[in-house]
Order: structure tokens, then C-alpha cells, then sequence
């Protein structure tokens, strides 16, 4: 199976499976209004990317068809773009600044930790088409984790939100939710020696063990508000992407009201500690001050159907491809704590940005 049809407005390939959303009926810009419509079975199900920041605009539509694959997408090997034009937002000076300043917050009490991110616009040499692009991120994880959201659908912007985001935020099934955080992270390496001792020095290391313990409390405590039963181990696991060690936390509970939606649980759960930080409202409002708007970076992205279940993954290791199919802007952060370093979490955002650039053929934006 590959990429996008010309009448898809949503594509999510994950191991499990592939889920297409065909044509449009109708859009929401508007999360409450979308979640109420779907629990008032107004709607037969939604797709699209819900922003980091609820009050922004989401793109979610009522697709025509909502088609379930039972395999991922094959994938293909990566592109072959240059990039003629490239600025990093903001500078490696002004990110270490940045870093130092909010690990002094930290340390002051403000908050316990924030997540702070680069974005990266280009411009390609030429062209690339979203189904040429989800299928090169397709092709470069062992799981074949790809999404692509057609922006335009719902906003008319001729825009794409594509990536390989290996986190999921939840799934629902009857009423069993299931989540799989990731927060702690170290580069892979070629080299095999080096690449487990990466992987050892991040299972021990206290300052990333301390930041995935952020997101998997916040979670724990949000599913109780609706969940019995929630089983988060105590201790994280390691897994890999192509180019990331990260620390990892399956997590199941069982819902009191089985008629909760994806929709709904994706809207309480997000913007997790792995991509804002906590207390939520301080990072926020921190991330606000210092990036200004992420529109739907650090989001989610997902489907839901008439029956409210559905799966929604965080929105990262992502780009948004412009209308003329050209230009680009991708996003990588790193969550900071008390002992987080301004260089490490400078090189943190640089391998984390290599999903895109590696699926575009880009070998580096120096």
C-alpha cells in the first residue's frame, strides 16, 4: 500500500494497521464543537490534527469513508531534495540562552519543567507531493509510523501536516485505553558499541528519567478522572526509532463510560509533559512567550469512529508542507529540568529533526 489518494484528507500507518479518511463532508475548526457533535452522533466519525494550544484552530473533518487497512504502508527509500533556502528559529546562540534562562526558572521554583523547541523553514529544490513524502517517513522506522493531514480540508489552506511520530497518545476500544508515552531521548549511532551505550547511559540517566516521570504521572492522574484500573509500570522502557533511544511507558486502563470518545480523551490528555511540561499552564504559558504560536506542532493527530474509538498520536517528528509543494517548516523541542545542559539540549533538537530531514534526503541544514 502507499501514500495519499488523491481523495484522501487523512492517512495513519502505524504497525497495527493503516486508516484512511476519504473525501469531506464536513470541517471543524472548533475542538467542543467537534467532540460534541461526535458524541451526539451528529457525525459517523472524525479525522485530522487537533494545535498544541486548544484555543487555536484544529483541523478535523467528517470524512466521506473511513477505511481500515490491517497493514501499515510499505514505505518507500528517501527522497532526493536540496534544500536552497534554510532558517532555524531560533539561532543555536539564542536556543542555549533560551535553555539557561528556563533552567533558572526551574531551579527558582516557577515550574518543574518546559519543553522548548526549534522550528526549521525550507525551501526544496523542487517540488515533493504528500504521498511521495509519507511514504519516504513510512519507510524510515521499523514500525512504519507515518501520518499525513490534509490542512486544507478544514482551513483551505492547501497545506499538508505530515511526520512519523512514534508516540502514541492514546487508543481506544470498547473501554480499554491504552497510551505509550515517550519523554527522555539520546541519538542513535551506527556504530553498535556506541549505540548501546547510548541506550544504557539514557536508562540511567536521573535528569531523563526524571522528565518521563513528569509525563507518565500527568497521565496517570488525567486517566483517573475517567478510568478505573490504571496500570502504569514503575519503570520505563527503552525503545528506538530510526534515529532516537527514547524512554518508554505502556499504560492500560478501563473506562467507567465505554461512550467517552478518543476525541474526548485525546482533548483531556493532551498537551502532555513531554511536549508542553508542568504545571501545564506555566509551561504553556512560558512556551507562548518564548516560541509564540505552534499551531499544530505538539498537538495530536488521529481518527475517531461513530462507536468513539479510535488512536491519536502526539504531533511530532512532523513538518507542514505549503501549498506550492516547496517550502516546509519542521519542528523539534527537548524538555527542560533542573539539570538539563544548554549544548545537550541544543544537539537534542538537531537528531531529533534528522526524521524529516532523513526521509527528505537532507543530510544536514548547516
Amino acid at each position: 500500500m502507499s501514500g495519499v489518494s488523491a481523495t484522501d484528507v487523512f492517512v495513519l500507518s502505524r504497525p497495527h494497521g493503516t486508516v484512511r479518511g476519504m473525501g469531506a463532508v464536513r470541517a471543524f475548526t472548533d475542538v467542543d464543537a467537534a467532540s460534541a457533535a461526535l458524541r451526539a452522533g451528529t457525525v459517523d466519525g472524525l479525522t485530522g490534527a487537533i494545535p498544541f494550544d486548544l484555543a487555536d484552530p484544529a483541523a478535523l473533518v467528517v470524512p466521506e469513508v473511513l477505511h481500515v487497512d490491517a497493514a501499515p504502508l510499505a514505505g518507500t527509500p528517501p527522497l532526493t531534495r536540496t534544500p536552497v533556502s534554510t532558517t532555524l528559529h531560533p539561532t543555536a546562540d539564542e536556543h542555549r540562552e533560551r535553555v539557561a534562562h528556563a533552567v533558572k526558572r526551574i531551579v527558582a521554583g516557577d515550574v518543574g519543567k518546559v519543553v522548548l523547541a526549534r522550528s526549521g523553514d525550507i525551501v526544496l529544490d523542487a517540488e515533493v507531493e504528500p504521498r511521495q513524502l509519507l511514504d519516504a517517513l513510512a519507510g524510515g522506522n521499523a514500525g512504519h509510523n507515518a501520518f499525513g493531514v490534509d490542512l486544507g480540508a478544514a482551513t483551505g489552506s492547501g497545506s499538508w501536516l505530515l511526520g512519523a511520530s512514534p508516540e502514541v497518545l492514546l487508543r481506544k476500544s470498547g473501554s480499554v485505553v491504552t497510551c505509550h508515552p515517550y519523554a527522555g531521548s539520546a541519538p542513535r549511532s551506527p556504530d553498535p558499541v556506541v549505540d548501546r551505550a547510548a541506550a544504557d547511559g539514557l536508562f540511567s540517566s536521573a535528569k531523563d528519567l526524571a522528565e518521563h516521570a513528569f509525563v507518565v504521572d500527568h497521565l496517570r492522574d488525567r486517566l483517573g478522572h475517567l478510568c478505573d484500573d490504571v496500570d502504569a509500570p514503575s519503570t520505563p522502557q527503552l525503545q528506538s526509532t530510526g534515529e532516537v533511544w527514547h524512554l518508554a511507558t505502556p499504560i492500560r486502563a478501563r473506562l467507567r463510560d465505554p461512550a467517552t470518545t478518543a476525541l474526548d480523551l485525546a482533548l483531556l490528555l493532551g498537551p502532555t509533559p513531554a511536549v508542553c511540561g508542568t504545571p501545564s499552564d506555566v509551561a504553556a504559558q512560558i512556551i507562548r512567550e518564548v516560541e509564540g504560536e505552534r499551531g499544530f506542532y505538539a498537538g495530536a493527530v488521529g481518527w475517531c469512529d461513530a462507536a468513539g474509538d479510535g488512536e491519536w498520536m502526539v504531533t511530532i517528528r512532523c513538518l507542514e508542507l505549503e501549498a506550492d509543494r516547496r517550502s516546509l517548516r519542521t519542528w523539534a523541542g527537548g524538555g527542560i529540568v533542573e539539570h538539563s545542559d544548554p549544548q545537550g539540549e541544543l544537539e537534542e533538537t538537531a537528531f531529533k529533526l534528522r526524521t524529516v530531514l532523513n526521509a527528505l534526503g537532507i543530510d544536514s541544514l548547516d
